[in-house]
């Protein structure tokens, strides 16, 4: 089975769940300035590194697409009809699910058999520990095959395409927006000379508690006092700009506090009913 993989794709992840006797194609292979880097990785990994993907392709049962995110429909375009019959397409780049089911279309129209599969950790250190989400219909099958490659961590998240992403790709808005988020509030923190008060502060005021729990006490508050809170972060947002940070983050919090504000509602008892609370025409116009 391990002899019998396919890279598409070498960059940190290919070069991160590598095993010895895999092959692998990267396109970069084909760049004179990328050729010769190409294939030192390749030899670290000790990978069979081919020069075309067709050669890398042949009899390859399963093959795992590790490309750039806005190259993973493009590379099911290329490269789908070189698949055998029957190989698993294993899909695990973060893209959109519309994007994923657009490539699931193009593996399945071949007669291959396409896996949606969101990696939900970085790759480094934990490689091929890492945490991975399959769907799809032949998710079973795909977890099957990626713990026989050595995968530690694999869960199924459903039988339709699209389901792994979502739970990737919208998890994202919280994790990558907290990166963002803390990057602006350091650095006016910084500039104001009040960083270590700052950070104090938070850890003073943010209590543990369950995401489920934070997100029904923040859409409580929004609910409640979204205009007032919006007319606080303009002044938040000319704070920041005094300081030379440009508000990128906070401009986003203020139309949303205002969006939410101006619905003036009555914050309904749980996360469920709010969320149902906020699913009317008028916000939908300008959410």
């Amino acid at each position: 089975m391990m002899g019998n993989a396919t890279f598409i794709g070498f960059g940190e992840a290919g070069r991160a769940f590598a095993w010895p006797g895999a092959r692998a194609f990267d396109r970069k292979t084909d760049m004179l300035a990328e050729r010769g880097a190409m294939l030192a990785a390749y030899a670290d990994a000790g990978v069979r590194g081919e020069d075309d993907a067709a050669t890398a392709l042949a009899g390859a049962g399963v093959v795992l697409s590790l490309v750039t995110a806005d190259q993973a429909v493009a590379a099911s375009r290329s490269y789908a009809p070189m698949l055998e019959s029957g190989a698993l397409w294993l899909d695990m780049n973060s893209v959109a699910p519309a994007s994923k089911a657009d490539a699931a279309a193009l593996i399945e129209a071949v007669g291959g058999r396409y896996v949606d599969v969101a990696v939900m950790a970085p790759v480094l250190p934990q490689r091929r520990n890492v945490p991975l989400l399959v769907s799809g219909p032949h998710a079973a099958d795909a977890a099957e095959v990626l713990q026989a490659l050595g995968f530690a961590n694999v869960s199924i998240a459903g039988d339709a395409i699209g389901q792994a992403s979502a739970i990737k790709m919208i998890r994202s808005v919280m994790v990558k927006g907290l990166e963002a988020l803390s990057a602006e509030c350091a650095m006016a923190a910084s500039r104001a000379g009040v960083l270590d008060a700052v950070t104090a502060s938070l850890d003073a005021s943010w209590k543990p508690q369950g995401w489920a729990e934070r997100f029904d006490y923040n859409l409580d508050r929004m609910m409640a006092h979204g205009l007032r809170r919006a007319a606080e972060m303009e002044e938040v947002a000319a704070t920041l700009a005094d300081l030379g940070v440009d508000p990128v983050m906070t401009r986003g919090t203020i139309q949303r506090q205002r969006e939410i504000g101006t619905l003036r509602l009555s914050p309904p008892a749980g996360l469920t009913a709010k969320l149902a609370a906020l699913e009317t025409p008028q916000f939908k116009r300008t959410a």
